[in-house]
């Protein structure tokens, strides 16, 4: 950057030391431009999320989010499930890990559709020259959930 660049500019950043594998880099980068209105371009805020287990899969959660879960039995529409399997809570700054679970977190969701059926997949096997051909098809049973809130 020339000098005037720097009487021009400032740059503010917050950096997070989280998990080498988990680590989402900079949660807020800011470029505040020194002008008589003082005005804000670019700022990128990294909104709270869980890593949560929900029947044996992992899930990076945020509240709001639509997820299609594998299939949740007993549930109905409108239903609320609370899943209390959480790995990980990041908000902001301050990040908890469990070992192996965060104690007294959960987090809690909205079933909008209990049954949903995915892409149907072929399995087709074959031994070539012995006349033997088997095919089976399959689709995965989901639940359609959304995410109502995480408590830490």
């Amino acid at each position: 950057m020339k000098n005037d660049d720097k009487e021009f500019w400032s740059f503010q950043k917050k950096v997070l030391t989280l998990h080498p594998i988990l680590s989402p880099g900079l949660i807020e980068r800011s470029f505040i431009r020194n002008s008589p209105r003082g005005e804000t371009l670019n700022t990128y805020i990294q909104k709270m999320y869980a890593i949560v287990i929900i029947n044996g899969q992992q899930f990076k959660v945020e509240e709001g989010k639509k997820l299609f879960v594998h299939h949740i039995r007993n549930a109905e529409a409108g239903q609320t499930v609370e899943f209390d399997k959480v790995l990980l809570i990041a908000d902001g700054d301050a990040v908890k890990v469990g070992a192996p679970v965060v104690e007294g977190a959960k987090v809690v969701v909205e079933v909008n559709t209990p049954l949903v059926k995915g892409d149907k997949v072929i399995v087709f096997k074959m031994k070539r020259r012995k006349d033997s051909r088997k095919k089976n098809g399959h689709r995965q049973q989901f639940s359609e959930v959304t995410v109502k809130s995480i408590v830490a």
